[in-house]
Protein backbone atom coordinates (compact mmCIF):
# COMPACT_ATOMS: atom_id res chain seq x y z
CA UNK A 1 0.00 0.00 0.00
CA UNK A 2 1.22 3.47 -0.75
CA UNK A 3 2.05 5.76 2.12
CA UNK A 4 0.86 8.92 0.37
CA UNK A 5 -2.53 9.42 -1.20
CA UNK A 6 -1.94 10.92 -4.66
CA UNK A 7 -4.90 9.79 -6.79
CA UNK A 8 -8.32 8.34 -6.13
CA UNK A 9 -10.32 6.49 -8.73
CA UNK A 10 -14.00 7.38 -8.49
CA UNK A 11 -16.62 5.13 -10.04
CA UNK A 12 -19.95 6.91 -10.53
CA UNK A 13 -22.88 7.36 -12.87
CA UNK A 14 -22.81 8.87 -16.32
CA UNK A 15 -26.40 9.86 -15.48
CA UNK A 16 -27.50 12.32 -12.83
CA UNK A 17 -29.94 9.97 -11.16
CA UNK A 18 -33.20 11.08 -9.61
CA UNK A 19 -31.83 12.50 -6.37
CA UNK A 20 -30.27 15.99 -6.48
CA UNK A 21 -28.31 15.23 -3.31
CA UNK A 22 -26.09 12.86 -5.33
CA UNK A 23 -24.98 15.74 -7.56
CA UNK A 24 -24.38 17.91 -4.50
CA UNK A 25 -22.28 15.14 -2.97
CA UNK A 26 -20.22 14.84 -6.17
CA UNK A 27 -19.57 18.59 -6.08
CA UNK A 28 -18.62 18.45 -2.41
CA UNK A 29 -16.27 15.52 -2.95
CA UNK A 30 -14.73 17.25 -5.97
CA UNK A 31 -13.98 20.31 -3.83
CA UNK A 32 -12.51 18.09 -1.10
CA UNK A 33 -10.22 16.34 -3.58
CA UNK A 34 -8.96 19.63 -5.00
CA UNK A 35 -8.50 21.21 -1.57
CA UNK A 36 -6.63 18.15 -0.27
CA UNK A 37 -4.48 17.99 -3.44
CA UNK A 38 -5.67 14.48 -4.29
CA UNK A 39 -6.04 13.78 -8.00
CA UNK A 40 -9.21 12.37 -9.50
CA UNK A 41 -8.99 9.39 -11.85
CA UNK A 42 -12.34 8.78 -13.52
CA UNK A 43 -14.09 7.55 -16.66
CA UNK A 44 -13.58 10.63 -18.82
CA UNK A 45 -17.21 11.60 -19.43
CA UNK A 46 -18.69 15.05 -19.16
CA UNK A 47 -22.23 14.07 -18.19
CA UNK A 48 -23.97 12.81 -15.08
CA UNK A 49 -22.34 12.54 -11.69
CA UNK A 50 -19.11 11.75 -13.53
CA UNK A 51 -19.11 15.12 -15.28
CA UNK A 52 -20.05 17.02 -12.13
CA UNK A 53 -17.15 15.69 -10.07
CA UNK A 54 -14.59 16.24 -12.86
CA UNK A 55 -15.77 19.80 -13.54
CA UNK A 56 -15.75 20.65 -9.86
CA UNK A 57 -12.21 19.37 -9.33
CA UNK A 58 -11.00 21.35 -12.34
CA UNK A 59 -12.88 24.52 -11.27
CA UNK A 60 -11.14 24.27 -7.90
CA UNK A 61 -7.71 23.96 -9.58
CA UNK A 62 -7.34 20.26 -8.87
CA UNK A 63 -5.96 17.43 -11.02
CA UNK A 64 -8.12 15.15 -13.13
CA UNK A 65 -7.20 12.19 -15.30
CA UNK A 66 -10.00 11.09 -17.61
CA UNK A 67 -9.77 7.64 -19.17
CA UNK A 68 -12.35 6.65 -21.76
CA UNK A 69 -12.63 3.93 -24.39
CA UNK A 70 -12.88 5.22 -27.94
CA UNK A 71 -16.41 3.89 -28.47
CA UNK A 72 -17.77 5.85 -25.47
CA UNK A 73 -16.39 9.27 -26.37
CA UNK A 74 -19.67 10.50 -27.89
CA UNK A 75 -22.06 8.55 -25.67
CA UNK A 76 -20.49 9.77 -22.41
CA UNK A 77 -19.71 13.20 -23.92
CA UNK A 78 -15.94 13.22 -23.59
CA UNK A 79 -14.79 15.98 -21.22
CA UNK A 80 -11.52 17.42 -22.52
CA UNK A 81 -10.95 20.15 -19.95
CA UNK A 82 -8.95 17.90 -17.64
CA UNK A 83 -5.29 17.68 -16.67
CA UNK A 84 -4.75 14.49 -18.64
CA UNK A 85 -7.00 12.63 -21.05
CA UNK A 86 -6.43 9.08 -22.26
CA UNK A 87 -8.42 7.26 -24.93
CA UNK A 88 -8.23 3.47 -24.77
CA UNK A 89 -9.24 0.77 -27.22
CA UNK A 90 -11.41 -1.17 -24.76
CA UNK A 91 -13.15 -1.14 -21.41
CA UNK A 92 -10.59 -3.63 -20.12
CA UNK A 93 -7.74 -1.27 -20.96
CA UNK A 94 -9.64 1.64 -19.38
CA UNK A 95 -10.17 -0.24 -16.12
CA UNK A 96 -6.57 -1.44 -16.01
CA UNK A 97 -5.23 2.10 -16.44
CA UNK A 98 -7.64 3.46 -13.86
CA UNK A 99 -6.39 0.79 -11.46
CA UNK A 100 -2.71 1.45 -12.18
CA UNK A 101 -3.04 5.21 -11.64
CA UNK A 102 -4.95 5.04 -8.35
CA UNK A 103 -4.13 4.67 -4.67
CA UNK A 104 -7.74 4.02 -3.60
CA UNK A 105 -11.18 3.45 -5.09
CA UNK A 106 -14.44 5.21 -4.26
CA UNK A 107 -17.89 4.11 -5.36
CA UNK A 108 -20.49 6.87 -5.64
CA UNK A 109 -24.06 6.24 -6.83
CA UNK A 110 -24.31 4.96 -10.38
CA UNK A 111 -25.70 2.28 -12.62
CA UNK A 112 -24.65 -1.12 -13.88
CA UNK A 113 -21.30 0.16 -15.19
CA UNK A 114 -20.46 1.67 -11.81
CA UNK A 115 -21.48 -1.55 -10.10
CA UNK A 116 -19.40 -3.66 -12.50
CA UNK A 117 -16.27 -1.56 -11.99
CA UNK A 118 -16.67 -1.61 -8.20
CA UNK A 119 -17.25 -5.36 -8.06
CA UNK A 120 -14.18 -5.95 -10.23
CA UNK A 121 -11.99 -4.00 -7.78
CA UNK A 122 -13.55 -5.93 -4.89
CA UNK A 123 -12.85 -9.19 -6.72
CA UNK A 124 -9.25 -8.22 -7.41
CA UNK A 125 -8.81 -7.39 -3.71
CA UNK A 126 -10.38 -10.69 -2.67
CA UNK A 127 -7.99 -12.53 -5.00
CA UNK A 128 -4.99 -10.67 -3.59
CA UNK A 129 -4.28 -8.59 -6.69
CA UNK A 130 -4.27 -5.41 -4.58
CA UNK A 131 -4.81 -4.24 -1.02
CA UNK A 132 -5.80 -0.66 -1.79
CA UNK A 133 -8.71 0.96 0.05
CA UNK A 134 -12.18 0.58 -1.48
CA UNK A 135 -14.83 2.92 -0.10
CA UNK A 136 -18.52 2.54 -0.84
CA UNK A 137 -20.19 5.93 -0.43
CA UNK A 138 -23.63 4.77 0.66
CA UNK A 139 -25.28 8.15 0.21
CA UNK A 140 -28.89 8.15 1.43
CA UNK A 141 -28.71 4.35 1.59
CA UNK A 142 -28.16 4.04 -2.18
CA UNK A 143 -25.92 0.96 -1.87
CA UNK A 144 -27.93 -0.74 0.92
CA UNK A 145 -29.16 -3.48 -1.45
CA UNK A 146 -25.58 -4.23 -2.55
CA UNK A 147 -24.31 -4.39 1.01
CA UNK A 148 -27.24 -6.68 1.87
CA UNK A 149 -26.35 -8.84 -1.14
CA UNK A 150 -22.77 -9.19 0.13
CA UNK A 151 -24.16 -10.32 3.50
CA UNK A 152 -26.46 -12.77 1.71
CA UNK A 153 -23.52 -14.19 -0.27
CA UNK A 154 -21.61 -14.72 2.99
CA UNK A 155 -24.61 -16.28 4.73
CA UNK A 156 -25.18 -18.62 1.76
CA UNK A 157 -21.59 -19.84 2.02
CA UNK A 158 -20.25 -18.39 -1.22
CA UNK A 159 -17.82 -16.02 0.49
CA UNK A 160 -16.12 -15.80 3.83
CA UNK A 161 -17.07 -13.07 6.25
CA UNK A 162 -13.59 -11.58 5.88
CA UNK A 163 -14.63 -10.05 2.55
CA UNK A 164 -16.20 -7.30 4.64
CA UNK A 165 -12.65 -6.23 5.42
CA UNK A 166 -11.82 -5.42 1.80
CA UNK A 167 -14.18 -2.46 1.67
CA UNK A 168 -15.48 0.24 3.96
CA UNK A 169 -18.84 1.97 3.88
CA UNK A 170 -19.36 5.65 4.62
CA UNK A 171 -22.59 7.62 4.60
CA UNK A 172 -21.24 11.01 3.52
CA UNK A 173 -18.46 12.14 1.21
CA UNK A 174 -16.74 14.13 3.96
CA UNK A 175 -15.81 10.79 5.58
CA UNK A 176 -14.13 9.28 2.50
CA UNK A 177 -10.61 10.73 2.77
CA UNK A 178 -10.34 10.22 6.54
CA UNK A 179 -11.39 6.59 6.10
CA UNK A 180 -8.85 6.04 3.32
CA UNK A 181 -6.05 7.75 5.23
CA UNK A 182 -6.76 5.61 8.29
CA UNK A 183 -5.85 2.54 6.25
CA UNK A 184 -2.69 3.86 4.58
Amino acid sequence: MTSQLKNICVYCGSSTGSEPSFLEAAETFGRILAYENVGLVYGGGGIGIMGVIARTVMQENGRVTGIIPDFLQKREVRFDEVSEFIVTTSMHERKQLMFERSDAFVVLPGGIGTLEEAVEMLTWAQLGRHNLPIIIANLNGFWDPLIELFDHIIKAGFARSNIRGIYAVVDKVEDILPRIRATL
